[in-house]
């Protein structure tokens, strides 16, 4: 007779989406300045069991990756509950490793999972410059200053360097991928850390995965129908973007093309 009075269970969601970094001028990207009070504050609601977070990201920054994956992982621990996370179109690079906050990790069919690597990538620019009668002045303190010039030729130790660099954050990457996955990582023929990605279908099969379905889908199947999922997410004000100055119209244009780039590396 008292069913009636009896309080819905509430799961508290949190939204991060696209590029991974301040890009550009308006920062439009995913950042941990810009998610930290509202991953706290998910994580304060009372009475609640766990935290789910959708991520759908081609990734970006790996600094800014791991800082809000320890800052998940943190809040998770203080106030224990439980992460569940949903990836929607793409979790791939930074994108996967802030999703391994999880516990658990689901996501769509064909959703895009993995690339677990690190990417550097430029234009060069010598002999064009050459072409047009321009001549590159550069004076530094220091002789690696003017490392990867992208006005001058490559040079062997500038790439050996940056190989270096790379290694040691792919080592990071890999650490926080088997730390999180662990047992649940399948041992296969495929390499997981080469930097390829996969269909959520297949990504499921190799462990980097827990299930295939969305949010509404999950959350209702874990705490029933009657679930009241409230949404923490960053509002976007993207109308104050489009009434900028018209002197800021290239900035703009600048920083689509430069997302919309990333978003590129996975057919989006």
């Amino acid at each position: 007779m008292f069913s009636f009075f009896k309080k819905k269970k509430i799961v508290p969601h949190i939204k991060l989406s696209g590029v991974i970094g301040n890009v550009g001028k308006f920062k439009q990207g995913i950042d941990f300045s810009g998610q930290e009070e509202i991953i706290s504050k998910a994580f304060a609601l009372k009475k609640t069991s766990c935290v789910a977070i959708t991520i759908n990201s081609p990734g970006g920054s790996p600094v800014q990756s791991h800082l809000i994956y320890n800052f998940i992982r943190q809040q998770a621990k203080k106030n224990k509950k439980k992460v569940i996370v949903f990836a929607e179109d793409v979790a791939a690079s930074g994108g996967y490793l802030i999703a391994c906050a999880g516990d658990e990790v689901y996501a769509n069919s064909s959703s895009i999972i993995g690339s677990i690597g690190v990417i550097y990538s430029s234009f060069g620019f010598t002999e064009l410059i050459k072409k047009i009668g321009v001549e590159r002045r550069v004076h530094t303190a220091g002789k690696n200053k003017s490392t990867l010039d992208p006005f001058q030729e490559e040079k062997k130790e500038d790439i050996e360097r940056l190989k270096n660099i790379q290694l040691d954050l792919h080592k990071d990457f890999i650490e926080v991928v088997e730390k999180s996955r662990g047992s649940k990582l399948k041992k296969t023929e495929v390499e997981l850390f080469s930097g390829e990605f996969w269909s959520g279908r297949k990504a499921k099969d190799l462990g980097l995965i827990d299930g295939v379905g969305d949010a509404n889908q999950i959350l209702r199947e874990k705490f029933g129908d009657d679930v009241v999922i409230k949404k923490f997410e960053k509002s976007k004000s993207w109308l104050s973007k489009k009434l900028s100055s018209s002197n800021d119209h290239i900035d703009q244009l600048a920083n689509i093309l430069d997302e919309k780039s990333v978003w590129q590396r996975y057919g989006l």
